[in-house]
């Protein structure tokens, strides 16, 4: 397959799991989470996807699988695919112990450039959350748009959670602490954005038990204009943009949410 910008399994690993899904994680300060709280990301997902138990729902991008064990647990039949299989192993893990009804939470490896051939129109919804979605090159990042309407059925919806790319240009610094904890491990980012491109580009530090490793990562920034488009032309009807608090997008929302249907 085409379209890697960086080595996905050397930034999505046990070091990730250690600083945003721990018991003592950080946490970032430049992604997912929302100064200030907002509303649990299946309360909002549930409500602007129109869900409803007994859905088919494909969590593409499921890391850890929060959201995936959140939504079954609401009786969705969820499945969650990742290609990072230390997070699937986490994931497996932490849902051992739920009590789902067979069958209504799975995890499953793959790639979502090439979603299993079986998979057409088996989904009510699908949800990429956490800034799951722009890591490869343009032409492949709209691949997975066309992917994602193939394992559509008639009159499914998709939700995007993605920056806000206009309070994210706000706030950028050319470098921060992104996560630090209290033994002294911590995550430092150098950032780089490409106007030419829309990717910002990261050099990342990590330090855990006193050793040191470096690696890159790459992420493509959409403004809603933009991502509304890609998603009109691989075949979806209707998109809107919604902030983290499910209010229609504005300027100071830090978090984009895109549905389309």
């Amino acid at each position: 397959m085409t379209g890697d910008l960086f080595d996905a399994a050397a930034m999505y690993d046990d070091d990730y799991l250690h600083f945003f899904a721990g018991p003592s994680a950080a946490g970032p300060t430049h992604g997912p989470a929302v100064p200030g709280g907002g509303p649990d990301p299946a309360d909002l997902v549930w409500r602007l996807l129109d869900l409803a138990p007994g859905m088919s729902v494909l969590d593409l991008g499921c890391g850890h699988g929060a959201l995936a064990s959140a939504l079954a647990a609401r009786g969705c039949r969820v499945t969650g695919l990742d290609s990072s299989e230390v997070f699937l192993s986490r994931a497996r893990a932490s849902s051992s112990s739920a009590h789902f009804v067979a069958g209504d939470l799975r995890f499953v490896a793959g790639d979502m450039r090439e979603l299993p051939a079986g998979w057409s129109g088996r989904f009510d919804r699908v949800v990429n959350w956490s800034t799951a979605f722009g890591y490869f090159d343009d032409a492949t990042n709209r691949a997975v748009l066309a992917e994602i309407v193939r394992v559509l059925r008639p009159g499914g919806r998709l939700a995007m959670d993605l920056d806000n790319l206009t309070k994210f240009l706000r706030s950028y610094t050319p470098s921060r602490v992104t996560a630090a904890m209290e033994n002294g491990d911590m995550l430092v980012d150098r950032h780089q954005l490409d106007a030419l491109t829309g990717r910002f580009e990261v050099e990342r530090t990590v330090i855990r038990d006193g050793a040191a490793r470096r690696l890159t990562f790459v992420k493509r920034l959409f403004g809603f204009p933009e991502i509304r488009d890609w998603l009109l032309a691989a075949g979806f009807g209707a998109v809107s943009g919604h902030g983290e608090d499910g209010s229609p997008l504005t300027i100071d929302h830090h978090r984009m949410i895109v549905v389309a249907s």
